[in-house]
């Protein structure tokens, strides 16, 4: 999201449930879209260091929050302090803001295999310009292929619009790591391709991802992934989830309950979540049976299904059942953290 959310408001379809950097490349936005209610902050830093004797260092850091507002739709902006667009490119600063809106127009949410599609527009306050980005990726098994194309009204602030067009790749190692690459240029503009290449890593126990990244792109907009700087730039990202409903237990504290079967259910199998984790992840039960879930974390979750049907926040301790009386394949995920992910199959 960081890439994506830094960049717009939407253009097509995708959502915005906490975001994970297990599926998108650094200078790339994904097609993720935020799950109503989550609030998402992500912070991307890099920075260079001159060659001696001064060894100075320069700090290139881009702050993006975003949220979804309704099913496939999220809104957000993104702030970098050394943007491309600034100083000598018709501007009077390096401060780059830029708002956006983000519509996945097609596929499941963010991890699920197959294609998906997303529309982000969004508006850049210092070149003045309306730009848009439409952002396709296809996941496989371990391997998700990424691609992007962007319509920038004035690049770099200068008159005259350009398209740009990116592509790049992730590949899971396993559960916790991942290594991408991926490249970025405007079209018929002579500047220098925005390239990147990182490692991710899903931080055991907690709904953070984290990136060691290397790039040559200052900012995290649409304009800043589109073009790069002579400089190799270092640095890392990471992202924290928020779901509002959270916040809410300050005030009124809930009391887990026991979780009975749906009426005219019996609970055909038991799914504990534990250590960000469905310990059970794929289960199988009988048309007309229900299965529960027990949340052992300390940490809430939920069990946010992909047809539509989804649990409340599910404090320690606390539970969620759900009767399924068609056969089938459902599909299921925690929305403040996607990367937990689960199976029903229905005969």
């Amino acid at each position: 999201m960081r890439s994506t959310l830094p960049f717009a408001l939407a253009l097509v379809a995708a959502p915005l449930g906490a975001q994970s950097l297990m599926y998108r490349s650094p200078n790339l936005g994904g097609t993720w879209v935020g799950d109503p209610g989550v609030v998402q902050f992500d912070f991307v830093h890099r920075f260079y260091v001159s060659p001696g004797p001064n060894h100075s260092v320069q700090n290139f850091p881009t702050f993006t929050l975003a949220a979804g507002v309704a099913k496939n739709v999220g809104i957000g902006a993104v702030f970098g302090t050394k943007s491309m667009a600034g100083l000598g490119r018709s501007a009077n600063s390096t401060n780059e803001t830029q708002v956006f809106a983000r519509w996945r127009a097609w596929g499941a949410p963010e991890g699920s295999a197959g294609l998906h599609v997303s529309i982000t527009p969004a508006y850049n306050l210092l070149a003045k310009s309306v730009d848009g980005e439409l952002g396709v990726d296809w996941t496989t098994g371990p391997l998700t292929l990424e691609g992007a194309a962007r319509y920038i009204q004035k690049p770099l602030g200068a008159s005259g619009s350009r398209a740009a067009f990116g592509g790049g790749f992730v590949a899971r190692v396993n559960r916790y790591v991942a290594v991408s690459a991926d490249v970025g240029a405007f079209r018929g503009l002579s500047v220098l391709a925005a390239w990147s290449a990182g490692v991710q890593i899903v931080i055991p126990g907690s709904p953070h991802t984290f990136a060691f990244e290397m790039s040559n792109a200052p900012t995290s907009s649409i304009q800043g992934n589109s073009i790069g700087l002579a400089q190799r730039l270092y640095g890392f990202e990471f992202t924290i989830p928020l779901h509002v409903k959270r916040f809410g237990q300050l005030f009124h504290p809930a009391v887990p309950a026991a979780v009975a079967a749906p009426a005219g259910a019996t609970i055909g199998a038991e799914v504990t979540i534990r250590g960000f984790h469905f310990v059970t992840d794929t289960i199988t039960v009988s048309a007309g049976q229900a299965v529960r879930w027990t949340n052992a974390d300390a940490i809430d979750h939920t069990v946010t299904f992909d047809d539509g049907p989804a649990s409340a926040m599910i404090p320690q301790n606390g539970g969620y059942a759900r009767r399924f009386d068609q056969p089938g394949t459902y599909t299921y995920h925690c929305t403040p953290h996607p990367y937990m992910k689960g199976v029903v199959v229905v005969k």
